[in-house]
């Protein structure tokens, strides 16, 4: 499967984006999204620079092939550290190294990463330069953040932020269009309850327009990503494309003009191609529900949905090899109609 072809070279590389998301983007989930769409940009979960300079390293940074494009999400707040490990995401192969400076979660907090950094744009930009000074050209530099953090919700905060670092060298920011609330909300909801403020990515994108803004945060529909797009340079989906993944197998042709030749055209095809994944990493220690708990959603709307993902989910047969799995979900399950 060719991962570059002329539709998209006449689009920005972040036009769309699946975010990367802790304990769903792995490789395996990774795989699946790149059987729907050959275009759209697919990230890492967030890797702390400690699990890569004294961890396994082949375990944290091993992708497919066929994920490519694919972005390496770094968390962490020591330039030199994240310069290390912005080399390996060169030698890795990785199209992108991502600096995770939105993150709320108190865990991250411990390790002065995530969210917080935006408090510190100046150790921020000496981290992006360390990064750009470790990969030269060879590699974009990027930083996901929020609007804010805590109560500050003026727009002059991100407005320097951005600024601060885009004279460090970063060209690309990826813009949760929330404040990080550092205190008393749980990570979900720092993603529902600070509220939405798309005008302010917006505008980064008027005041910088020499930078590529992408938006994230709250967008569900195909309609609400054209709509983004004539303000900003691309859109990132998170849990929506996660649950609701069948909605990716038109987006080549949406938004990037291409009639996705190559990818999947039915969900059944895309369940009988992970099945043959499955049997592929098998041979590598990996069960089969490892994989397939990133699929349970492709039937959603559809009659037998639920029953389908009981089957997939079902403790009982996570003995069985998966194409004994999948015939067992077929029988109990009719076979989809790919109607609407």
């Amino acid at each position: 499967m060719s991962d570059v072809s002329p539709a998209q070279q006449t689009f920005s590389p972040w036009r769309l984006s699946v975010a990367p998301m802790m304990d769903w983007t792995d490789r395996h989930c990774r795989y699946f999204h790149r059987l729907l769409t050959r275009h759209t940009l697919l990230y890492t979960e967030m890797v702390t620079t400690g699990a890569l300079i004294h961890g396994d390293r082949p375990r944290h940074l091993d992708f497919n092939p066929e994920e490519q494009p694919v972005a390496l999400q770094l968390g962490g707040s020591e330039p030199a550290d994240l310069a290390q490990c912005a080399k390996l995401a060169l030698d890795w192969g990785y199209r992108e190294v991502n600096l995770n400076c939105g993150c709320p979660s108190e865990r991250v907090q411990r390790g002065a990463f995530g969210a917080c950094l935006m408090a510190e744009a100046p150790l921020v930009a000496d981290c992006v330069k360390a990064m750009r000074d470790a990969v030269g050209n060879d590699l974009p530099v990027t930083v996901k953040h929020r609007i804010g953090v805590d109560r500050i919700e003026s727009y002059d905060f991100v407005r320097d932020f951005v600024g601060t670092l885009a004279a460090a060298g970063c060209g690309v920011f990826i813009v949760h269009a929330r404040n990080a609330w550092l205190k008393g909300l749980s990570p979900k909801e720092n993603r529902e309850i600070p509220p939405l403020r798309y005008e302010f990515v917006h505008r980064l994108k008027q005041d910088f327009p020499a930078l590529t803004i992408v938006l994230n945060g709250g967008v569900t529909r195909d309609d609400e990503i054209e709509e983004h797009l004539k303000h900003v340079d691309g859109v990132m989906l998170g849990r929506r494309a996660y649950h609701e993944p069948w909605q990716m197998a038109n987006w080549d042709r949406r938004f990037f003009g291409d009639d996705a030749s190559g990818v999947v055209q039915a969900r059944e095809q895309a369940e009988a191609a992970m099945v043959e994944y499955c049997a592929r990493v098998a041979q590598q220690g990996v069960p089969w529900a490892h994989v397939m708990r990133h699929v349970l959603g492709l039937y959603n709307g559809l009659p037998g949905a639920r029953r389908w993902r009981q089957v997939w989910s079902d403790s009982k047969l996570k003995q069985l090899p998966a194409p004994a799995v999948f015939e067992l979900a077929h029988q109990r399950t009719p076979r989809q109609a790919e109607a609407a």
